[in-house]
């Protein structure tokens, strides 16, 4: 059996086909080969279109088929891994009613802090695992007051995920995963959250029937597979947000595992067996993959939105037509701390860690007789490693102490610069392996399927590429002191910010 996993991420979808057997990817494909819009019609706002992303998925799949390695007739479950967060609302006749508001949108801070304020601190964290903030939960909120006459017409809402199924099997379901990731989950009662219906008035029709993530999602359709050369009534088996789903894709589903990834945003996701949550909601707390009633699989996760997408933006600003890999060679010429530069990459929208302050990208010490281009390329490596020694020792506050990371050996974690800054800012070894979600999500499908086992027998071959251990320390920790200071100016600036519900829980 082939076993065929999307990754419908913020810049492209990526698809891969998996042998089944032999446990080889035989093509991979990405659509666009440029990097997809973000609608911003206003500061701080993030959408894209939801049939956009399916014609992505649709050129992605037959790109993958052109290579013609294999028959794709022979393919035999799908799996789907999808940007976190997202809205997308549906009619009754299953049409797209607006734009997706996607996870860096930070139009919904404020109705996050209102539903904080009038459910409770306490009872958010102890029962949701987190604030509402501007997650999914609060961008249906905004809606219902923004914009009425589309909410009215509201049938179904839906995880990024959760529409792409629906566009290859016309169902629509959803997990226990994507319910909290979106803020609707109450994990001790094991219900939507009657807290969050009550408060914003939403209807619990809204939602569509719950399913375990590794299980049958829909069938493909007959008009999609004659589009798409599959096979009619092929399952989905599979749906999981990015970031579980990178877990996942590192065989990282144990208490206490670790895994990261630095791709748009950066993320550090550990694996807990306990109902964790951090007083401040800082960091995040949902349901893993594994997780279910009987067995507690928690993934505490820390994102920063301002990663991969600062060094995409560097790139366009001062790179020219240079490749990501010229960058991180000339950034390598530079020493550490590049020579008295400092960077903040807080420029993609409201920070969960900084208490969803939007605090913007910040440059300090810049020296014209100095600095050239290539400072920059090293300083905003430097300042994004920076940025996950933060978010970590807030995860050390509450109790992940993590001995080891592990990473799929791309995005930014190709360039030396930020792989050793990362490892020494941190302090903590990194496992490389030759992994990325499209595969996860195909080995996700054959687990769902039952033509693996579990995730062990999925994952058997995965061998690691690369081991990294901290190097020189003393001068990491004194960039990091640097870089702190600075930050800490800036969050003095936005202490009036602090959601007033947060501040009393912690």
């Amino acid at each position: 059996m082939l076993l065929l996993g999307i990754d419908l991420g913020t810049s492209s979808v990526k698809v891969s086909v998996l042998d089944g057997a032999t446990q080889k990817i035989l093509a991979s494909a990405q659509y666009p080969e440029a990097e997809a819009e973000i609608i911003s019609l206003h500061p701080g706002w993030a959408e894209q279109s939801p049939d956009a992303w399916w014609e992505q998925v649709k050129q992605a799949i037959l790109k993958c088929h052109a290579t013609c390695i294999y028959n794709p007739k022979v393919i035999g479950a799908i799996g789907i891994a999808y940007q976190m967060h997202g809205l997308v609302l549906i009619d009754k006749d299953q049409q797209v009613l607006r734009n997706a508001i996607i996870w860096c949108d930070s139009r919904a801070v404020e109705t996050g802090e209102n539903a904080l304020t009038a459910i409770g601190g306490e009872r958010c964290l102890s029962h949701l695992m987190n604030a509402p903030g501007n997650f999914t939960a609060s961008k249906l909120g905004w809606v219902k007051e923004h914009e009425p006459s589309i909410y009215d017409r509201v049938d179904k809402i839906l995880l990024p995920g959760d529409f792409i199924a629906m566009m290859l099997t016309g169902e629509t379901t959803t997990t226990i995963s994507a319910l909290s990731e979106g803020i609707f989950w109450d994990f001790p009662e094991h219900r939507i959250s009657k807290d969050i219906l009550r408060f914003f008035g939403f209807s619990e029709n809204f939602f569509p029937r719950i399913k375990p993530v590794f299980s049958h999602h829909g069938y493909v359709t007959e008009s999609v597979a004659a589009r798409l050369s599959l096979k009619a009534g092929i399952p989905v088996s599979y749906k999981a947000g990015d970031q579980l789903n990178n877990a996942f894709s590192l065989n990282v589903s144990r208490p206490g595992e670790v895994a990261a990834t630095a791709g748009t945003s950066g993320v550090i996701y550990g694996i807990s067996d306990q109902l964790a949550f951090d007083p401040g909601s800082r960091i995040n707390s949902f349901a893993h993959v594994n997780h279910d009633a009987n067995e507690t699989r928690i993934g505490i996760l820390l994102c920063i939105n301002g990663a991969g997408i600062f060094n995409r933006w560097i790139k366009n600003i001062a790179g020219g037509q240079r490749s990501y890999g010229s960058l991180n060679t000339a950034a390598a010429a530079i020493p550490v701390g590049s020579e008295g530069l400092t960077l903040l990459p807080f420029g993609n929208g409201a920070e969960r860690m900084l208490n969803n302050k939007i605090i913007g990208a910040h440059f300090h010490g810049i020296d014209f007789n100095t600095h050239a281009s290539a400072h920059l390329f090293r300083a905003v490596q430097e300042g994004i490693a920076c940025s996950f020694r933060y978010g970590l020792d807030i995860m050390r506050e509450n109790g992940m102490e993590p001995t080891v990371i592990r990473a799929g050996m791309t995005n930014m974690f190709l360039s030396e610069v930020f792989t050793e800054a990362f490892v020494t800012a941190t302090g903590v070894p990194v496992e490389l392996y030759e992994s990325d979600g499209s595969a996860g999500a195909a080995r996700g499908a054959g687990v769902g399927c039952t033509h693996y086992a579990d995730a062990e027998e999925a994952f058997a071959p995965i061998k690691r590429i690369r081991y990294i251990v901290p190097e020189k320390e003393e001068i990491y920790n004194e960039l990091y002191r640097s870089w702190k200071e600075l930050l800490q100016i800036q969050l003095e600036k936005r202490k009036d910010h602090y959601p007033e519900a947060v501040m009393k829980v912690s």
